[in-house]
């Protein structure tokens, strides 16, 4: 399958490589990135997890045909986080819209800036009814990210066997969104 690349002003959102593994380690292996969105809050800094992490969100896009991106900055082609989408068929809380951002890019939009991207794919070419954001009650960053992309709190939830707060939007709710922007 062909991952469709998505191309915003300041990122470019592409498939995984392989040689992503050190970049996605590194990410990974940061306690301050990691801390509200592993299972059990513990860093995963080797090649192993990193390259394990890279064949399931490819395998997500050979099985369902949409997935979660890799991240560069456009100006400098550095790999800065992960972005996109995730449903896989068991205990899940629907299709949900995640980022991950190295800690040095954030606070610069970029999270809000691939979210959006991948909200617009997710509607206009998946064709996705609703999306939905599983956020740790302590992610504030997060929710702020959710709220700018126009979702709103739809319940309490648990994702991984932890509480979680289900952000969501639907399609008709997006489209009078970008209607007035």
């Amino acid at each position: 399958m062909q991952i469709p690349t998505l191309t915003t002003d300041r990122l470019i959102l592409r498939g995984y490589r392989e040689d992503d593994a050190p970049a996605i380690a590194a990410l990974h292996g940061d306690p301050e990135v990691i801390r509200y969105i592993s299972p059990d809050g513990v860093p995963e800094p080797s090649l192993a997890d990193a390259w394990d992490h890279i064949a399931r969100h490819v395998g997500h896009w050979a099985l369902k045909g949409y997935g979660k991106w890799a991240v560069d900055e456009r100006a400098t082609g550095r790999f800065v986080g992960r972005a996109g989408l995730y449903d896989p068929p068991y205990d899940w809380v629907g299709l949900e819209l995640g980022w991950t951002f190295a800690r040095d890019v954030w606070g610069r939009g970029y999270a809000t800036e691939a979210g959006a991207a991948a909200m617009r794919w997710a509607f206009e070419t998946l064709g996705a009814n609703e999306v939905v954001s599983a956020i740790h009650p302590g992610n504030a960053a997060s929710i702020r990210v959710a709220e700018r992309l126009g979702e709103r709190k739809w319940r309490d939830g648990t994702l991984n066997g932890k509480p979680a707060l289900i952000y969501g939007i639907t399609k008709d709710e997006w489209r009078a969104r970008n209607a007035r922007t």
